[in-house]
């Protein structure tokens, strides 16, 4: 399934799904900082938007006549999208993104370690003879 490009208002709501779990809309809605709080009505157009045009949400319950909705993506996938995003605006390079990361001391230590592990089991998977495809 291809990852939809996500507003930050639609991040917000995904949010409160991915943290709490099923939510009805007015949940989602009471779950925003009350003096930034979006109308009942915007809310529910976005969850639907989500539903229906992203399919980043789904129905998970119906109670009574009213909706009860949980997450149809993961915070990964969204995650992953947005980094797909960000590494686009440099022409699909990383180092200029590292680069930043390691200036701002965002980039740990710990953070290359595992990146190094990963990079090495991505390896070890595409050598024939190491375990991985032929």
């Amino acid at each position: 399934m291809a990852h939809p490009k996500l507003s930050r208002l639609e991040l917000q709501i995904m949010e409160t799904l991915w943290s709490r779990g099923m939510c009805s809309i007015r949940e989602i809605q009471e779950a925003f900082p009350e003096a930034k709080r979006p109308a009942y009505t915007t809310v529910q157009t976005m969850v639907y938007r989500l539903l229906e045009g992203k399919g980043a949400v789904k129905i998970a319950k119906r109670v009574g006549n009213a909706n009860v909705f949980a997450a149809a993506i993961s915070r990964e996938d969204a995650g992953g999208k947005l980094i797909d995003d960000v590494l686009a605006l440099f022409g699909g390079r990383a180092k200029p993104v590292m680069a930043h990361l390691v200036e701002s001391g965002k980039l740990t230590l710990e953070d290359v370690k595992e990146a190094e592990q990963s990079i090495l089991k991505l390896a070890a998977l595409k050598t024939p003879g190491k375990g991985g495809r032929k």
